[in-house]
């Protein structure tokens, strides 16, 4: 009999038959999951490597961005209010969308810029180069910050897919699959069994048939023999 851990079931050869197709079954799973774990794994090792550009990137930008925000203010003045009051609606958007990574939805997010009029009259007297130059940089290091988000937002979810695949895939591996092995392993050992039963059965039957048939056949000849000897005695011609 099989070791390990197994189902309770009654070996039949219809149960045989069900356990090698869970097989099949179990086994298709675990190569389309480790498939898919390796393309995510794919995935997440691309995303890692571009967040480590991107933060090296969007540091720069900030700083760079910060900086122009000190030659603006030198050379236009404080111009923090002239913004603020005319920052009517929003000149900077998010649209989303979504990439399929085996099955797997990442939220994608794009910066959309619309043109802000009255931000471009902002400085015209004096200054109005160094405000847009900061305005300019601010956008791009602000474009920049998105990719960053879209980024983190898919390191996150592709590492909650990864570990969920994962935990499938070593439970296929190690318990599932070895389960129905041992399971089908136990059927054929327990059908073999009742198998070698059955033959010994036929053969002990066979055998006394065979002692009934040489007995009768002894009788018989027992009988024949003490007719004979019967007519002789008698002169009954034979």
């Amino acid at each position: 009999m099989s070791q390990g851990a197994r189902d309770a079931v009654f070996p039949t050869r219809m149960t045989l038959t069900i356990y090698k197709s869970k097989k099949v079954a179990a086994q298709t799973g675990y190569d389309l999951l480790k498939k898919k774990s390796d393309a995510l794994m794919l995935r997440f090792r691309a995303v890692t490597k571009d967040i480590k550009d991107a933060k090296e990137t969007v540091g720069a930008e900030m700083r760079t961005a910060t900086f122009s925000v000190s030659e603006a203010t030198y050379t236009a003045g404080d111009f923090k209010h002239k913004v603020l009051d005319g920052a009517h609606t929003a000149s900077f958007r998010l649209s989303t969308r979504q990439d399929n990574v085996a099955g797997v939805r990442l939220p994608i997010f794009t910066p959309v810029v619309e043109t802000d009029e009255a931000a471009d009259s902002i400085g015209l007297a004096g200054g109005a180069k160094s405000i847009t130059r900061c305005r300019n940089k601010f956008g791009k290091a602000l474009a920049g910050i998105v990719r960053l988000a879209s980024l983190q937002t898919a390191f996150r979810t592709l590492d909650d897919a990864i570990k969920l695949t994962n935990r499938r895939v070593n439970a296929l591996d190690n318990v599932v699959i070895p389960r129905i092995l041992n399971t089908i392993a136990y059927i054929e050992s327990e059908l073999d069994e009742m198998e070698r039963e059955e033959i010994f059965r036929i053969k002990k039957v066979l055998e006394v048939k065979r002692r009934h048939l040489a007995v009768e056949e002894a009788e018989r000849r027992i009988d024949r023999e003490r007719r004979v000897d019967e007519a002789k005695k008698r002169g009954v011609p034979l």
